[in-house]
């Protein structure tokens, strides 16, 4: 394979034009690249980002889920209404919190998080350690979405449910080859779908009994603290909230993703969250599927079936973005990201239609307090320490990637691992956040002192031009932040 630098030129531009449509075109070989490679090392050019409300349709889309109305089912199930209020909102602010802050530094660079933590934080090195745990986080959670998927279809409508994932899972992986402006087209038929027919089930259901009378409904099951419903509401979403880049890098304005996020959260946590607490209170256990499809017949199952799996392509596309970085960095491979996306989405519905994914979900948890404080680092160093920024904002204007970037951030290994050891072995508070927070004190109070320092520069090359396989050039550097 011949190399290639992350920086664009005239033929790059075009061929990112199109890959950005989804369009098959030559790569650097000249062979025909299936589906379109979403910039995955690149900046996404302002020319090709999107417009508000095919955004906002997108951001509404991770809104649209059945499993959102059994969360609240089952906080409602254990707290009054006024303290579920309570706990959706703690939730809603903390991940808005995190979410814009994260996602507005994808937007002003244009990356997604694997390839942003190569300048922000981590390192060349260090971004593929981070690309390999959120790839195998991601692709995990598709599998494991895909089974309940499967089941729940088999449930309904009949038939094997290893078929149904199958059904599923391609269908999936076919749409994320093509990448983020088809996932975009899905979302503007689903979402608005989903949530008419949401409204029409749930309406009917609620005006058979007194609103009012359901507010003031003590809980019918056994009290659930406020801790641990904001742990639920919070840490479930936390790892879709550090990848976020993967979304805002499209957007145009720093106002669009606070606006956009803010209306997920707002539709996610106070309108889908909280009817489902009233739903809780209705029928007095979290089982309320039923109601929210029993008056919309087949064509609401559809309807259902495609949010969810509307939710689940972010899950894959994540994962592929991941993954090429990851080759590119250890492998020096330029991988496509169609091609990658295959062969996890084939792995993924593989896995799934045998029954194997919901044995990791215990593992996935894990994985799930490891990746917040990525989160930290990331917001802690670009927009407080600000130390390894400055190849950013020097090559912002042209759109294009640093010729160079450091090889390793120790400290900031090691403040991952004790952010981790936090999260998972505390046993106060939301372990994702307490990973996130205590990922930003320490990246921010090191950096500060001097003791958050790179190791060594890298060039930007896939391989060496004349094909010896011999690694990047690597030179000895002062430490950033030494002085």
């Amino acid at each position: 394979m011949a190399a290639h630098k992350n920086t664009a030129t005239a033929s790059d531009a075009t061929a990112s034009d199109a890959t950005a449509s989804g369009a098959a075109v030559p790569d650097a070989t000249g062979h025909r690249a299936l589906g379109s490679d979403d910039y995955a090392l690149a900046r996404v050019p302002r020319e090709e980002r999107l417009g508000f409300w095919t955004m906002l349709l997108q951001w509404l889309a991770q809104s649209g889920s059945i499993s959102q109305f059994t969360l609240g089912a089952t906080i409602g199930v254990g707290m009054s209404f006024g303290n579920a209020f309570l706990a959706f909102t703690l939730g809603a602010v903390i991940l808005e919190v995190v979410i814009f802050a994260i996602g507005l530094a994808g937007m002003r660079e244009g990356l997604a998080t694997p390839l942003l933590t190569r300048w922000i934080g981590f390192g060349r090195n260090g971004s593929a350690l981070v690309s390999l745990v959120i790839s195998i986080s991601l692709v995990g959670w598709f599998g494991v979405q895909n089974t309940i998927f499967g089941n729940s279809v088999s449930a309904l409508v009949g038939g094997p449910s290893w078929l149904w994932c199958v059904v599923a899972g391609l269908a999936i992986t076919v749409l994320v080859v093509f990448g983020f402006r088809y996932m975009a087209i899905f979302a503007k038929i689903v979402t608005p779908l989903f949530f008419a027919m949401v409204a029409w089930s749930v309406t009917d259901a609620l005006s058979k009994h007194s609103i009012s009378d359901l507010v003031h409904t003590p809980a019918p099951g056994a009290a659930i603290p406020l801790s641990v419903a904001a742990t639920a509401i919070a840490g479930g979403f936390m790892t879709g909230a550090i990848v976020a880049p993967e979304m805002t890098r499209y957007n145009k304005k720093g106002a669009h993703v606070f606006v956009q996020s803010a209306s997920s959260m707002i539709l996610s946590e106070y309108i889908v969250g909280l009817t489902g607490v009233l739903l809780g209170h209705l029928v007095g256990s979290n089982q309320v599927s039923q109601i929210v499809l029993s008056t919309s017949g087949v064509f609401g199952v559809l309807v259902v079936l495609m949010s969810t799996a509307k939710i689940n392509d972010w899950n894959l596309y994540g994962s592929s973005l991941g993954v090429v970085n990851f080759f590119q960095v250890v492998f020096r491979k330029r991988l496509r990201r169609g091609a990658v996306t295959i062969v996890l989405g084939l792995a993924g519905t593989l896995l799934s239609a045998v029954g194997i994914m919901t044995h990791f979900t215990d593992f996935l948890s894990v994985l799930g307090v490891a990746i917040p404080p990525v989160g930290g680092i990331i917001v802690a160093e670009y927009w407080v320490v600000r130390r390894m920024r400055g190849p950013l904002d020097a090559t912002r204007e042209t759109q294009t990637l640093p010729a160079t970037s450091p090889v390793w951030v120790p400290m900031s290994l090691v403040i991952w691992a004790a952010a981790f050891c936090v999260g998972k072995f505390y046993d106060g508070g939301i372990p994702a956040l307490n990973s996130l927070l205590t990922a930003f004190v320490l990246y921010c109070v090191l950096g500060r002192a001097g003791w958050v320092r790179t190791y060594g520069t890298t060039t930007l090359d896939d391989e060496p031009a004349d094909g010896t396989g011999q690694s990047p050039t690597i030179t000895a550097t002062a430490p950033a932040g030494a002085s």
